[in-house]
């Protein structure tokens, strides 16, 4: 029986190492670019029936990640449990301390995604969409890890997946073909720990930023808090409430003084929502009706608070243009069913558009009674409690009815006025901090990818010349691969 010939070390070295012409960038002299799957073991995870999945951990079932827990840092209180025997008593498919796992089947901008796992708070298993990474000495699996990280964040491995209609997808071999700056073991060391150091500085500022967006958020609610309390420093008290100036007002419609929710300024009234405006739901259009021209119709995903414009591009010929389902520019709109329930936007186009049946129209009975902008903030400042009032478990849904029975305050209408114009100077100062704020964010995970992108060139100042060459490690991992070591 003939024996297969081993080969060389000079052949080994030749599939491992990625030609001169096919390196991306220049990298210090003792360094070599080698090919990812020479260097590291993939283990995919375990596949079972949707039907074994349990949510609570029972006798004879183990812990196991989803791509859900894949995010910076691995999220372990939202596992899954399924029995210990789909493992099939392969160890192999059990997370270990130190294993890089990547989200292998995920939407393309979420596919590449990886964590590290720095202790095992428990034994689990992976399914799977997930795939573990584990470094072959000698290339220390931390360095490996903010590699992958690099990869993900620079959008390079999202490339290398296959794309179906929701779904994109990484299989193990587009991983093996990567290509890897390699250091000597101890600079990849010294790599990863100024790394760590590094993003812990980042990671430090982003907790300030979110601190900063916290108080942006509740300075914005405290402010439509004094505004609808009246203790914006506007009312004028000699002016007239609208009980005593509108014929269309009278004592009936207005809230007794003991079932007031809160004081409001003397020639103020309280009155239900609904004697002041009307929701009016939209247009149950079947699929057939949809059409690439005539009216866009306005669905629940349009619905972007101040800028809300008919994103979708979904329209109906203009034989179905109907008055009652009109939506108008400064048009207060409202998702009446779904997770958002209560989710608010402001139609902001030029462009006339229609409703769908998901979406509430609110408008105003008598302009002399309410003005626009003070009723869209009262909304705004309600949408919390508006979408408290939906019923319905897993698709909430919200009446007309239970709007318009909000209990609302109603200042005498040149006191509305002053109120949304304030307001309105007043949030876009917040808006403008917000805006910056969120610069600054973006600038700090631009600052990231900067880190990553520097630490694979050998430009964080950390690599010593007098290391040797990792020409030496590729040739460890090859022989100890090869069964030659």
């Amino acid at each position: 029986m003939s024996k297969t010939k081993q080969k060389s070390m000079e052949e080994l070295l030749e599939e491992a190492l990625v030609p001169e012409e096919e390196q991306p960038y220049p990298v210090p002299e003792n360094w070599v670019w080698a090919k990812v799957g020479d260097l590291v073991e993939l283990e995919r995870g375990i596949t079972f029936p949707a039907s074994a999945k349990k949510d609570q951990k029972e006798e004879g079932l183990i812990g196991c990640a989803r791509t859900a827990n894949v995010q910076e840092e691995f999220i372990w209180d939202d596992l899954i449990y399924v029995d210990k025997k789909y493992l099939k008593n392969n160890d192999k498919k059990l997370l270990r301390k130190d294993d890089i796992v990547m989200s292998t089947a995920n939407s393309y901008q979420l596919v590449g995604k990886v964590s590290y796992i720095h202790e095992l708070i428990e034994p689990i298993t992976f399914g799977g969409f997930i795939m573990s990474i584990r470094a072959k000495y000698p290339v220390y699996q931390k360095f490996l890890y903010y590699y992958f990280l690099e990869q993900f964040l620079n959008g390079k491995i999202q490339k290398l997946a296959s794309q179906t209609t929701n779904i994109a997808n990484l299989n193990g071999e587009k991983i093996k073909s990567l290509s890897l700056p390699l250091p000597p073991l101890n600079e990849q060391k010294r790599i990863a720990e100024k790394v760590e150091r590094l993003f812990a500085k980042i990671d430090e500022a982003k907790r300030l930023i979110e601190e900063v967006k916290e108080s942006i958020e509740r300075r914005r609610a405290v402010m439509l808090e004094k505004a609808f309390k009246g203790q914006l420093g506007t009312n004028d008290p000699s002016e007239k409430s609208i009980l005593e100036t509108s014929d269309d007002l009278s004592e009936k419609d207005v809230i007794p003084k003991e079932q007031w929710p809160y004081e409001v300024p003397g020639n103020w009234v309280w009155v239900k929502f609904g004697v002041v405006a009307k929701l009016f739901n939209g247009y149950a259009f079947k699929s057939t009706d949809y059409s690439d021209e005539g009216i866009p119709i306005i669905r629940i995903s349009d619905l972007n608070g101040m800028e809300t414009t008919p994103e979708t591009a979904v329209r109906v010929p203009r034989e179905l243009y109907n008055e009652k389902f009109l939506v108008r520019k400064g048009d207060l709109l409202i998702a009446m069913s779904g997770a958002t329930t209560g989710k608010i936007g402001i139609y902001n186009s030029d462009e006339i558009a229609m409703q769908n049946q998901r979406v509430g129209n609110i408008k105003t009975i008598n302009d002399n009674i309410l003005y626009a902008a003070y009723r869209n903030y009262f909304v705004i400042s309600s949408s919390t409690e508006i979408s408290k009032l939906a019923y319905g478990g897993a698709q909430p849904n919200i009446s007309g009815a239970l709007i318009e029975s909000l209990s609302f305050p109603l200042p005498p209408l040149n006191e509305q006025k002053r109120i949304a114009e304030k307001l309105d100077n007043l949030l876009e100062k917040l808006e403008n901090e917000k805006q910056l704020v969120l610069a600054a964010e973006e600038k700090l995970d631009l600052v990231k990818q900067s880190v990553l992108q520097k630490a694979f060139r050998g430009e964080l100042g950390t690599n010593d010349p007098n290391d040797g060459h990792a020409m030496e490690l590729v040739k460890e991992a090859l022989l100890s691969s090869s069964g030659q070591w």
